[in-house]
């Protein structure tokens, strides 16, 4: 038995080009990693592949295990929505807790065989012809990608590739989701300064972690005072490190706030908050909400930059310098002082470092590092911050040697950088990377979806960091987003989905210009932004983002239906306006007995007539339009006005136009119609000719005719008369038992224009709709004596398009509608032309 189309199969496997496919390929298992496989469990899809370039899950969370590593979110809040843990042992928790968090995870949903661990994703290639995507995995040695890109091609260098790769595969996947992150690549150490290469020491970034290096009694120099930084320095002196001393450089202070305290203080709280949400998890639920609460309102008085913002932001700012002066040593209180806007930067949650100053084994300088030997460091003359020029500053400016036996780097990420270095290639054999250099920087439509690049999802992409709320939340409402597209692929119901250019470019520059106006760009230097681009933040509230991912808007997107995606997606609405069709005669007859008055019979079949059967007709359209419209047979183009045999779906039309001596003109359109599978199709002719030389015409008319229930007639700028309709079957009549042939039937109703519309600069002022009931058409048979009642007077209308269709039925034959404009006007028009 072959497996179905949406599962995980190897192709042409006797074969060279042999590859195996994957429905969704996923990279990283990192948090966002996690969130979608859970999710896709949760949908009952468990044809995917995680593949993770480390040794272990978790993403930052792997990556990050150095002394102190800790979330400075509430874990309440800092935890998946569909699986929350209730059994968290403080209100911020540190990394080997928050691992297991995840880990448990990934076996409650049971996808831990779906990663593949050692694998490193190099790069994506769209194939137009198959609709697929071409992955190329590069197979690890077991701890490589542990490593950074920098670190494994030195190992390259010193020992060959052998000893960072194994093995290259080529696969393929329908869809696939990038969920690699941001802080992904760790800065290096600057390779400007002089004699860097002669240091002897151990180095290694916050991010690679050297468990093997020994702390005890050592100097040690760190770099950075970001968060790693602030959570690493006051671990160094204790217990297990003890190191003899630690130097921080520093190139410009943070803003550093007090990380939350738990209710009713930590103690109660670590040994109460398991037990009691565990019993109640409503409570946890509500914790939980308040977290998100007070997060989002930081936004509110720390993001936008308007003056009640700044007035805002100068009382906190002027409250935590009074925090820090409180906290720190004297010497310290003009140098971690801020000259920016709170907020500007990512903000510190601090729960050690400032107490941790008045150590007297740490030492924090802005002296910059000048110079490296062997063993030590030399830092200064001058300084990075406050401001060198400044002679009224007393922060030191000396040149100093420190000993230095390891240096630990705390810099930060290639945050601008996104993908890096993963190169993906489009549809239109752009690479995404130089799509970007084109538009300005890194960007993605509601940071999770770029043009050209079909069946591709980036969780977390650009422009979807908050900095104030949760990166989980923030990382969750994008997997929620993808799958509501995924999951109309995996479905069938939609083939390829791709986010339209011009939606995109529009997005991309209303955040871009959002941000403008945001504390991000209030002047400082950060990793936010880069030549005045900001890649990172996102300009609005998390509430407004869970909104965009709660409410797809669909016409943003380029989404290539399946025949049965079509059909579905016109059912639903189908069924949608039957619904609101029974609510609106409900609701009339409702009114009619409130009022007192018992709706009578015949008023009530007037109501079901008007609406009912109106709303019929149109689900009828709409099953028409699914059965006609697939992406299989083409764009439908009406046919030509003139003598022709035109194939419409299946079914021919011949059509012809002439002129009459009084200027008029007669059509006669055969319409060919035959049932397909018992669903049937629409067939149409249209005719637009010209009103004048310059092409201008001067009215509207449509006729939508339907067996099962009537006529539509929207027509502007009628005159005010009565008109005949005639539909004749032409089908040629069954042999009676006599042996005589049954006669055809015509159809006819007529109908008033009580509007006489006038025209303004070839637009109507005035336009009507008249509904003939199928009812009101009075059937008369062929081989009778025929009335001269088949004419439909138009004035001078000059715009007629004349359609018919067929529901259900089982009938096939050849249906004329015959239509004849009589003219009241017998010269010729005012340019002469009398072949109209």
């Amino acid at each position: 038995m072959s497996p179905p189309p949406d599962s995980i199969r190897v192709v042409d496997g006797f074969h060279k080009t042999a590859y195996t496919y994957y429905p969704i390929l996923i990279v990283g298992a990192g948090e966002s990693g996690i969130a979608l496989a859970a999710r896709l469990r949760e949908e009952g899809f468990d044809q995917f592949r995680i593949f993770e370039r480390q040794s272990g899950l978790g993403g930052t969370w792997w990556s990050n295990r150095y002394p102190g590593v800790a979330c400075d979110v509430p874990a309440a809040f800092y935890s998946f929505s569909f699986s929350p843990n209730y059994k968290w042992t403080s209100l911020h928790p540190e990394g080997p807790e928050i691992y297991k968090y995840l880990s448990d995870v990934c076996e409650k949903y049971q996808f831990v065989d779906k990663i593949q661990f050692h694998t490193d994703v190099s790069e994506l290639r769209w194939l137009n012809q198959e609709q697929l995507w071409e992955v190329a995995l590069t197979h690890l040695v077991p701890g490589a990608g542990d490593l950074s890109r920098k670190e494994r091609d030195q190992r390259i260098v010193q020992s060959g590739k052998e000893s960072v790769y194994l093995r290259q595969e080529i696969v393929r996947a329908r869809i696939v989701c990038s969920c690699a992150g941001g802080l992904v690549e760790p800065n290096a150490w600057p390779s400007s300064i002089p004699g860097r290469d002669t240091y002897q020491g151990p180095v290694f970034h916050s991010a690679r972690w050297d468990h093997g290096v020994d702390l005890a009694n050592k100097d040690v120099v760190v770099i950075g005072t970001g968060c790693s930084a602030a959570q690493i320095v006051p671990r160094l002196t204790k217990e297990p490190y003890n190191a003899r001393s630690v130097t921080q450089v520093m190139r410009s202070p943070p803003w550093v706030v007090p990380r939350p305290e738990p209710p009713f203080g930590p103690e109660k709280y670590e040994k109460y908050s398991p037990m009691v949400f565990s019993t109640v998890p409503l409570l946890a639920y509500l914790f939980r909400l308040l977290c998100f609460v007070q997060a989002e309102s930081h936004f509110y008085t720390l993001i936008d930059d308007n003056s009640w913002n700044h007035r805002t932001r100068k009382k906190l700012e002027i409250q935590m310098v009074a925090r820090m002066k409180r906290m720190v040593p004297e010497k310290y209180h003009e140098m971690l002082t801020p000259d920016y806007s709170l907020g500007c930067k990512r903000r510190i949650f601090d729960a050690a470092w400032f107490e941790s100053l008045n150590d007297p084994k740490i030492e924090l300088t802005t002296k910059p590092i000048t110079k490296v030997s062997p063993h030590s460091i030399t830092i200064g003359p001058g300084r990075v911050y406050p401001d060198p020029n400044d002679k009224a500053s007393n922060v030191p400016t000396d040149e100093e040697t420190i000993p230095a036996d390891v240096v630990i780097l705390g810099n930060g990420f290639e945050t601008t950088s996104w993908l890096h270095p993963l190169k993906i290639r489009g549809k239109h054999g752009e690479y995404m990377q130089d799509v970007w250099d084109a538009r300005g920087g890194p960007q993605a439509y509601l940071g999770l979806a770029m043009d050209g690049f079909p069946n591709l999802f980036i969780i977390f992409g650009p422009n979807t960091a908050t900095g104030h709320s949760s990166v989980i939340l923030a990382s969750e409402n994008m997997v929620e987003y993808t799958i509501k597209v995924i999951k109309k692929i995996l479905h069938g119901d939609v083939a390829l989905a791709e986010i339209k250019k011009e939606s995109e470019i529009a997005w991309t520059k209303r955040v871009q210009d959002k941000l403008k106006g945001t504390v991000f760009n209030s002047g400082c230097q950060s990793w936010y932004q880069t030549d005045g681009w900001n890649s990172t933040g996102y300009p609005y509230s998390q509430i407004d983002f869970t909104f965009r991912c709660m409410f797809p808007k669909w016409s943003d997107w380029d989404l290539q239906y399946t025949r049965g995606g079509l059909l579905k997606m016109q059912a639903r609405r189908a069924l949608t306006v039957l619904l609101l069709t029974f609510v609106v005669v409900g609701a009339y007859a409702l009114r009619q007995k409130s009022s007192g008055s018992v709706p009578s019979l015949q008023s009530f079949r007037y109501v079901v007539q008007k609406y009912l059967k109106q709303g019929l007709l149109r689900i009828a359209g709409m099953v028409d339009r699914a059965v006609t419209m697939l992406p299989d047979q083409g764009p439908w183009v009406p046919p030509p006005w003139h003598a022709s045999d035109d194939c419409v779906r299946g079914g021919c039309s011949r059509s012809s136009l002439s002129a009459l001596p009084n200027n008029c003109a007669v059509f006669e359109g055969h319409l060919d119609i035959k049932a397909l599978g018992g669903a049937g199709f629409a067939s149409q002719l249209q005719y637009i000719p010209n009103s004048d030389k310059e092409g201008n015409t001067t009215g509207d008319a449509t006729w939508d005719l339907s067996p099962y229930d009537g006529i539509e007639i929207d027509v502007i700028a009628g005159d005010g008369k009565t008109y005949t309709l005639i539909l004749k079957d032409e089908t040629p009549g069954e042999t009676r038992d006599d042996g005589r042939e049954r006669a055809g039937i015509s159809w006819e109703a007529e109908f008033p224009l009580s509007k006489s519309g006038k025209h303004k600069d070839g637009k109507a002022e005035e336009r009507e709709i008249v509904w003939v009931p199928w009812s009101a058409l009075k059937p008369t048979y062929r081989g009778k004596e025929k009335q001269d009642a088949g004419k439909l007077k138009l004035g001078e209308i000059r715009r007629l398009g004349f359609m018919m269709r067929s529901y259900f039925g089982t009938q096939q034959g050849d249906f004329r509608l015959e239509l004849e404009s009589v003219c009241a006007r017998k010269q010729p028009f005012a340019d002469g032309d009398t072949d109209r």
